[in-house]
């Protein structure tokens, strides 16, 4: 089991009151599986991404990364195992102009504590893995929209991650590109062994889940196969 969210509740103020977000959540994705999370707008996903992600501190609860209950970190611990056991592939892939393909995934290690040039190898393994080992040295004004969003994907797994939290990762890209990047992460999730959560608007998506589960009001409906 790589995460676990455990009746999960989080609410943000609103007014005089409190808004919930997520009610009572409870969600389990094993290592090498991806499960899909759909729902309307404002009905708890980002929510459900930043809690997992450690971005969020739930008001009652557990969240456990890899082993690791999140509850006994404080900022600086959440930080540190952001960067060692979880991947995040956010909407837009947010690459920094001036860098190649390759240089995005460096500098993810430098992050980390390690020189960039040691972990030259691996950047190159995990582009050819999303099949840009021959777009390396390209910056992104010079790469599509679906391999700029393909090298976002293997900067993600840079550091060996054991969780890997995609949020809409097709919502600008036309159907066969979008098809494509998710039939990728599925691909990867088995073989990388990650725990995946791919939050997605698109149920055409939903056959490359292992999974799916339905947030509705800041309640979720529980796994089933897809």
């Amino acid at each position: 089991m790589s995460l676990a969210l455990d009746a999960v509740t989080l609410t943000y103020p609103d007014g005089d009151g409190r808004l919930t977000a997520l009610d009572a959540v409870s969600l389990t994705v094993p290592a090498g599986r991806m499960t899909a999370v759909v729902g309307p707008s404002g009905s708890g996903k980002s929510s459900l991404l930043a809690v997992a992600a450690t971005l969020v501190t739930p008001d009652r609860g557990r969240v456990v990364v890899a082993g690791t209950d999140t509850a006994g970190l404080d900022a600086a611990g959440r930080a540190a195992l952001r960067r060692s056991s979880i991947g995040i592939v956010f909407q837009q892939p947010n690459l920094l102009p001036s860098l190649t393909a390759v240089e995005q995934l460096q500098v993810m290690a430098h992050l980390s504590g390690r020189p960039p040039a040691s972990v030259r190898d691996r950047a190159m393994e995990l582009l050819d893995a999303v099949g840009l080992a021959d777009r390396a040295g390209r910056r992104p004004h010079q790469l599509s929209g679906g391999q700029r969003q393909r090298v976002n994907i293997a900067r993600a797994l840079m550091n060996e991650p054991a969780v890997l939290l995609v949020d809409e990762p097709t919502s600008a890209l036309d159907h066969e590109r979008g098809e494509a990047v998710v039939a990728l992460l599925a691909e990867l999730t088995r073989a990388r062994g990650t725990a995946t959560v791919l939050v997605t608007h698109d149920r055409a998506h939903l056959a490359s889940a292992d999974e799916t589960a339905t947030v509705q009001d800041g309640h979720l409906t529980l796994p089933t196969p897809v």
